[in-house]
């Protein structure tokens, strides 16, 4: 699984807001003892002089220097005890001044012993990427479960094709697709007419995709090669942010391109689909490209190249029915 580095950002983020909040409420608390038991404060004044005592012997090339090392130790001890004593006897836990954190087994760092990422962070990243893609899909209802195939027709279309027969195949190719993601499927591409269903079921793979841990990037082809553009011509922007972005869609488990074919298409535009394309397809990364060109005109609007990879290395879902918008809208 690869990582978005913009959303892992925003997991850490989170993540320094929880320790720091754990770091505050012990500043609290400790301020609240210091004014109730003054006594703690004088005995952490002594437990730091014995530290500062200890870190001073350690440097030192005093030949005695271990045993009185040992002595503080022992001092050290008796300290903390006579701490707890007076914490219990004023009715207070005797773990009142440990700091708390929200994870006690990376203490907020999210990182375990060994390097591995602790179960902590990667529920925030997930958060964190259901957050943007729901900005970005508008998030609803979307789930499989809540795909109607009523809304297709079960008879024959003026080509002999039944829509619901269509659409449920479409249907079946996508849960498998999503719930086996990362298991040698290739990528796909969604193809049909307005309102059929595409940004549906892309909605649907993204939000099953993410919640199994993978790092899943949404957008439209005008943004994306506006993107693309921008980093190319310098035209405006931060670099920085740009550049991220470009290695966000190059690098992500799975990219969705959404309306291909709504962006002007030019010379350039057709380089950086075939990059894209090409570079994903090469990485072993999965793409979902969803638009209202067919095949053919994807080979005569772009290039027999970019047809050549998307029609051989790419699972064609076609979409067919009546707009579900306008059908909607006609019930009201």
């Amino acid at each position: 699984m690869s990582v978005d580095g913009k959303i892992m950002r925003r997991a850490r983020v989170r993540l320094d807001a929880r320790r720091q909040e754990a770091s505050d409420g012990l500043d609290r608390r400790t301020q609240e003892i210091y004014r109730r038991i003054p006594k703690i404060e004088q005995l952490d004044r002594q437990l730091r002089a014995t530290m500062l005592q200890t870190v001073s012997l350690t440097m030192s090339k005093d030949p005695h220097a271990l045993e009185a090392i040992a002595r503080i130790r022992e001092q050290n001890l008796d300290l903390q005890e006579e701490r707890t004593r007076e914490l219990v006897s004023a009715g207070y836990p005797a773990d009142y001044l440990e700091e708390k954190p929200y994870c006690p087994k990376c203490r907020d760092t999210g990182l375990l012993p060994g390097g591995e990422t602790c179960g902590c962070l990667k529920l925030l990243y997930r958060e964190e990427q259901q957050k943007e893609l729901s900005s970005l899909l508008k998030m609803g209802e979307e789930t499989f479960d809540s795909f109607d195939l009523d809304w297709y027709s079960a008879k024959p279309d003026p080509d002999g094709i039944r829509p619901r027969e269509l659409m449920e195949l479409a249907y079946e190719s996508c849960l498998q697709y999503a719930r086996g993601f990362g298991k040698d499927h290739k990528s796909m591409l969604f193809t049909g007419g307005t309102g059929l269903g595409k940004t549906f079921l892309s909605t649907c793979i993204a939000r099953e995709v993410s919640e199994q841990g993978f790092s899943v990037v949404y957008d439209t082809a005008v943004n994306i090669f506006s993107r693309f553009e921008q980093e190319h011509f310098g035209r405006g922007g931060d670099p920085d942010s740009i550049r991220d972005d470009l290695r966000r869609y190059m690098n992500c488990d799975l990219l969705i391109l959404d309306d291909l074919g709504t962006e002007m298409t030019t010379s350039f535009v057709t380089s950086a689909l075939y990059s894209l394309v090409n570079g994903r397809l090469a990485a072993g990364k999965q793409t979902i490209i969803s638009t209202n060109l067919t095949l053919e005109d994807i080979r005569s609007r772009y290039s027999p190249q970019i047809y050549s990879r998307i029609a051989g290395e790419y699972m064609v879902l076609r979409f067919r029915g009546q707009d579900i918008r306008l059908q909607k809208k006609s019930r009201i």
